[in-house]
């Protein structure tokens, strides 16, 4: 029987952002010495790390609230909205940011350009805990779309004023298509922010020219991790067969009888050893 054949895409697994935040969060654990760290939602989008946090004593908050007073607090790498941060400062509560420095740049960015009073229009997942901290350092009014077809729905005025950005993970390939779009368009004022992150476009153009080499991809990553399920669709967009499992355990054995040749590929937010879990389970096929 022909072993299967496995090729890991480069970039697989943690990016910079994430990779920073588990180590602000690993030093103030060992500062702290056993006192309770929250965070205000999960670190990353991932349930295997925050189980193995939640073991340390890392409790998560699901408001701000919920954060005793005086108690030490880590922002995540999504960021936080700016009245949040506010209301832990007011609080005396000391806070770790370990928002990441990509998305740190857009809230500067986006804070920056709107202060004329330049309506935000920002490509993104609305209910996405990255985007909430977004949209809040609009000085004006902000439209959040998660699709260019859903463009329609912000209201664009002849002569208006417009600052075009998006959630750092992105596809980059659609925002560069809608800034064209608007820019095109005689009748708007438009400044487009590049605020999708470079390791995402890498990480998405990796996947997609492996998907093309191979029978059948894998992409590894929590299901509610949004740079993860955007690894999925472009894999999809290829054409490839393409599962996306959390654990090794998901994968079936009968799925890969007939192929030969799998890619694996993994959202910024997973852990190296579930990657590695993932490979050596499907070389066991």
């Amino acid at each position: 029987m022909t072993r299967l054949s496995v090729r890991l895409a480069e970039t697989a697994g943690f990016c910079m952002g994430v990779d920073l935040a588990l180590q602000r969060l690993d030093r103030l654990i060992e500062e702290l010495g056993g006192r309770p760290i929250h965070i205000l939602g999960p670190i990353i989008h991932n349930p295997q790390v925050l189980e193995r946090y939640a073991r340390k004593g890392v409790v998560i908050a699901e408001k701000p609230c919920d954060v005793p007073e005086g108690g030490h607090v880590v922002i995540r790498a999504h960021g936080i909205p700016r009245e949040v941060e506010a209301e832990l400062e007011a609080r005396n509560i000391t806070i770790k940011d370990a928002t990441c420095p990509k998305v740190k740049k857009a809230q500067v960015l986006i804070a920056r350009h709107t202060r004329d009073g330049r309506h935000l229009l920002l490509f993104g997942e609305e209910d996405h805990p990255e985007v909430r901290g977004l949209m809040s350092y609009a000085a004006g009014e902000a439209c959040v779309f998660g699709a260019p077809e859903e463009l329609d729905k912000c209201p664009l005025e002849k002569g208006g004023k417009y600052v075009l950005a998006a959630q750092t993970t992105q596809d980059r390939e659609q925002f560069d298509r809608l800034a064209a779009q608007l820019d095109a368009d005689p009748g708007l004022d438009v400044t487009v922010l590049h605020t999708i992150c470079d390791a995402t476009k890498l990480r998405q153009k990796e996947a997609m020219q492996l998907a093309r080499e191979v029978d059948a991809m894998v992409v590894v990553g929590g299901k509610n991790s949004g740079n993860t399920r955007r690894l999925a669709q472009v894999v999809l967009e290829q054409g490839t067969p393409v599962v996306h499992v959390e654990t090794a355990e998901e994968l079936d054995p009968d799925a890969y009888r007939a192929v030969s040749r799998v890619g694996v590929t993994a959202g910024a937010s997973t852990p190296r050893d579930l990657v590695e879990a993932v490979i050596a389970r499907l070389e066991s096929f």
